[in-house]
């Protein structure tokens, strides 16, 4: 049996909140998800060892790093694991070389399993390597802090809203770039975020938080559907955040085709390559479901794909679309019943090009 990625069963009280949460993480992406105040960062602070709970015990990959009963509280940098903030915390007066190589250098020889010019390669900071970080951007800023975490050759990269102070264009270049720490360097991530959207397009599984406590835990697509993260998720806001494939940069005057999943799509321009991946916005609500092809509409794209899940919220109903990717489309269940919509029938998915946003700010 694969030893978890991380146990813990804690208790941490402030004046006027508590937090007190009991969970198992496997390996893979998980999400801390829930709304300000919940506990989200308060949890990912006591498993980072930058808090110490009141009570309680801490385990990664088996080994207590914590344990009220035996008095043991590892210090952060015994505990291997790499930690990225919501402002990218980097050293001023180095160099994005020397900021990337202080963890490296510091980590026990024994320990270096990645090597800091693959992360140079990955996040693609060779042309920035002598800049002083007061000169870059924010996206380049926290590409810069992920190189450095990551260079530590840490057992689990703990991400506390790593977009939120990050415009959209920068948001979607980020996103790609943490699909990849997972897909290339194979490191466990813990990603916390207010944003279900952000939360549903990395993780595997969710803990949702609220009020200290844990609402649910489970596989991401089950716990969006849960009638208790209804009342704190914006179901009506929420987007698919989804890569896509440049086909062509530019097919007509302001629009180029992009491949995501087995779909072809006519979206806005952008300024990328053929080949070149972009993170893509699509909301949920935008998406008209239809039982044959239309007829000739002002809608650029109509797309095959067959249903895999339904999930009534309410109101509305969730419907998840297998288009060689899961696209999610809210109906209402009035349109659910007039369609007699099941699981496994093939639909078609009409999105019009002012619906899909390009979320891309080359730097």
């Amino acid at each position: 049996m694969t030893t978890p990625l991380l146990t813990f069963d804690i208790t941490k009280r402030f004046s006027g909140f508590s937090l007190e949460c009991q969970a198992t993480f496997e390996s893979g992406v998980t999400g801390i998800f829930g709304p300000s105040g919940s506990g989200k960062s308060t949890l990912l602070s006591c498993i980072a060892g930058l808090l110490t709970p009141d009570r309680g015990e801490i385990k990664a990959l088996g080994s207590t790093v914590y344990s009220s009963a035996s008095r043991k509280n590892l210090p952060p940098n015994k505990r291997r694991f790499g930690y990225v903030l919501q402002e990218a915390a980097l050293f001023p007066n180095m160099s994005v070389r020397d900021n990337i190589l202080y963890g490296h250098k510091l980590t026990h020889p024994d320990h270096r399993e990645v090597d800091p010019e693959q992360l140079v390669e990955l996040f693609r900071l060779s042309h920035l390597m002598d800049r002083g970080v007061a000169n870059l951007s924010g996206g380049e800023r926290q590409r810069v802090a992920l190189a450095r975490a990551l260079a530590t050759s840490p057992r689990v990269l703990l991400l506390d809203e790593p977009l939120a102070s990050l415009d959209a264009g920068f948001r979607g270049v980020i996103i790609e770039y943490l699909r990849r720490i997972w897909r290339e360097l194979g490191t466990p991530m813990v990603y916390v975020s207010h944003s279900i959207s952000e939360v549903m397009a990395l993780a595997d599984t969710v803990l949702v938080l609220a009020g200290g406590r844990k609402v649910v835990h489970g596989e991401t697509s089950q716990v969006l559907a849960d009638p208790m993260v209804a009342r704190i998720a914006d179901h009506g806001a929420f987007e698919n955040l989804l890569p896509a494939s440049i086909s062509s940069s530019e097919v007509e005057e302001g629009l180029s085709e992009l491949i995501v999943g087995h779909a072809r799509l006519i979206g806005p321009s952008v300024n990328r390559g053929e080949g070149e991946i972009v993170t893509v916005s699509i909301r949920a609500g935008d998406v008209i479901v239809a039982l044959d092809v239309p007829p000739e509409t002002s809608a650029r794209n109509v797309i095959a794909g067959v249903i895999e899940e339904i999930h009534v919220v309410g109101p509305q109903a969730l419907v998840y679309v297998d288009i060689g990717t899961r696209l999610v489309v809210e109906i209402t269940q009035g349109s659910l019943r007039r369609l007699q919509l099941r699981r496994g029938q093939k639909v078609y998915l009409i999105i019009k090009t002012s619906s899909i946003g390009i979320l891309d700010a080359p730097d």
